[in-house]
């Protein structure tokens, strides 16, 4: 088990020094600080023999006691001193592995980001940074002081008496023997704890998110047993950690005793003999009091790096997120009139290397203005199109322009840009109602504000919401079809040259669908508008619908020369009972 967490542990410390680095100054100005202090604690047992000396002899010992009241306060106020130094260097820390993480969120792709529980995902940027900051701080200065405080007092031990000496050191590679054992089990269990925690908040996001499915599907004490028991597994692997934890301090106290105790007896024994001083056994004794500090500092620092190692484990995971990559263009790259604002030609795209194709050699293009639809059964390819639009897909094969510019060409500004996408699971963002309005143009004025809203029928209730455009959508009473609409509005304010619209009429009520019909047609008669329709009603008057099956556009035209000429579109008609009436509107 040794082998192993040596070969992960290294990368990791290396993860470690990548946050260290920028605030490297500090850290080596707080080490400083630490062997000032260690030098204080060092010096204290020699002039305490100096003092003992001097009773015998007469000597004044003010000086001397003077000079333990200085090393005093130099030590207590260089600790004063390292601690908000250090505590301050930890903050800073934790501050620079988040913004890197969360940098990391939004400049993923879409798919890898999919691959991973939401939960998970924030878990590492809550709690696992927070291991980091005594690991990446503190626990690496107290690991060179107290490594330094541990040789300094071994080596003025060295000056007192060798024999001694020798039974604390054989007490010492006895204690470091175990603890090189007992430190690869602790470093496991904690990486396996917060493995643990990072599937509860995984599993506890998914469950609060479906919550009205959980209850009424009855399912409240089954989803709590899930996450319950991974919250279960991370105690265990937390208690496991802590009882190796407490062996390795147990050992630490015990040795250290008993050498102590030794050391008595030997050191009893020469003193009454006349080898050794009794100023200098008593000063002796200190330095084996004092390593007690270092040797637990040691352990518990130990233990700290261990577990900043196993957060810096799954944190250097998140480099494994795939980065979006786009050509960058200079100026306007998508300038001039065309005739199709957006062009496929021949795409292919897969959601994985060697996977099965979500689309296959698919071409059409979308007028600069009008309404193109999308249809199909479930699975037939629409999201996949909509991804290759909004560049969440790239084509493994084929072209698409927009306004006649290869996307190739286009940077990933350049190409949402021109675009505004309504989607239906989660239409709006955490916020107030003014916030989702301007959150594509925030350069939006009031009047551009209610223009929509009142576009989309919703500027009377919004007016009568008690904090109007400044409610907090997240707790409020706005529905469903609301939230629906707010997102649609939100697309208007912005002014696109493409509109996309994933079922803007999901969740609304007959009038209003109506209603959002009227403003889809407004907004086609001098833009693009592309739909993708689960429910038919909502493209029975669009200019062109293409019909998607098995990643393929098997059929487009109009509503009408669909029924007569495609089988799959009759099906999907008579499915959802429209009939040929449905299309006099």
């Amino acid at each position: 088990m040794g082998e192993p967490d040596k070969a992960i542990s290294l990368p990791n410390l290396r993860v470690l020094w990548v946050f260290v680095r920028p605030h490297r100054r500090t850290l080596i100005f707080g080490m400083l600080l630490g062997l000032v202090g260690t030098g204080a604690s060092l010096a204290t047992p020699m002039v305490t023999k100096s003092v003992l000396d001097g009773l015998g002899s007469g000597q004044s010992f003010g000086g001397a006691v003077a000079l333990l009241v200085l090393l005093l306060v130099i030590g207590s106020a260089v600790l004063y001193v390292q601690w908000i130094m250090l505590g301050t260097l930890a903050e800073r820390i934790v501050l620079d592995a988040r913004k890197s993480m969360v940098s990391r969120y939004f400049r993923a792709t879409v798919g890898s980001l999919s691959t991973r529980p939401t939960g998970e995902l924030v878990t590492r940027v809550t709690s696992d940074t927070v291991l980091l900051r005594e690991a990446a701080s503190s626990a690496l200065v107290a690991i060179v002081n107290s490594t330094i405080a541990l040789i300094g007092a071994l080596v003025l031990m060295a000056v007192l008496d060798l024999v001694l000496l020798g039974t604390i050191f054989v007490a010492i590679v006895i204690l470091g023997t175990m603890f090189a054992k007992l430190m690869p089990p602790i470093a496991e269990a904690q990486k396996q704890a917060q493995e643990s925690v990072g599937r509860l908040g995984g599993r506890l996001d998914g469950a609060l998110r479906a919550i009205r499915t959980v209850k009424s599907s009855r399912a409240e004490q089954r989803e709590f047993d899930r996450v319950i028991a991974d919250a279960r597994d991370s105690a265990e692997h937390s208690v496991r950690a802590v009882r190796t934890s407490a062996l390795a301090w147990t050992v630490a106290g015990g040795g250290i005793q008993l050498a102590i105790i030794g050391i008595l007896g030997i050191g009893g024994y020469r003193v009454s003999i006349g080898a050794l001083a009794v100023s200098s056994l008593i000063a002796f004794l200190l330095y084996a009091f004092q390593l007690m500090d270092p040797l637990s500092s040691l352990t518990t620092n130990f233990t700290q790096l261990q577990s900043g190692m196993a957060a810096a484990a799954r944190i250097r995971q998140i480099e494994q997120l795939e980065i979006e990559t786009s050509a960058e263009t200079v100026g306007n790259a998508v300038a001039g009139k065309h005739d199709s604002i957006l062009s496929f030609r021949g795409v292919t795209a897969r959601y994985r290397p060697g996977g099965a194709p979500a689309v296959e050699e698919i071409s059409f293009d979308v007028p600069a203005a009008g309404h193109t639809a999308i249809v199909g059964p479930s699975g037939a390819g629409k999201t996949s199109v909509f991804s290759l639009i909004l560049r969440f897909l790239e084509p493994v094969d084929g072209e698409i322009l927009l306004g006649g510019t290869s996307y190739a060409d286009l940077s990933n500004d350049d190409v949402r840009s021109a675009l505004a996408y309504v989607e239906q699971e989660t239409p709006t963002i955490p916020g107030t109602v003014r916030e989702n309005l301007l959150f594509t143009h925030p350069e939006a004025s009031e009047a551009d504000i209610w223009r929509a809203l009142d576009s989309v029928h919703l500027g009377r209730a919004v007016r009568e919401l008690p904090d109007g455009l400044d409610t907090d959508l997240v707790g409020s009473t706005v529905s469903g079809g609301q939230r629906q609409r707010i997102a649609l509005a939100r697309a208007i304010v912005r002014s696109p040259q493409v509109l996309l619209l994933d079922e803007a009429t999901a969740q609304v009520d007959g009038r209003t669908e109506a209603a959002i019909h009227d403003v889809i047609r407004s907004i086609a008669s001098t833009r693009a508008v592309v739909t993708i329709a689960h429910r038919l009603s909502t493209v029975l008057d669009a200019d062109t619908i293409l019909v998607m099956e098995d990643g393929r556009i098997r059929a487009r035209g109009t509503h009408a020369e669909l029924l007569q000429s495609d089988s799959l579109y009759r099906e999907l008609v008579e499915a959802l009972r429209i009939g040929d009436s449905a299309v006099v509107r």
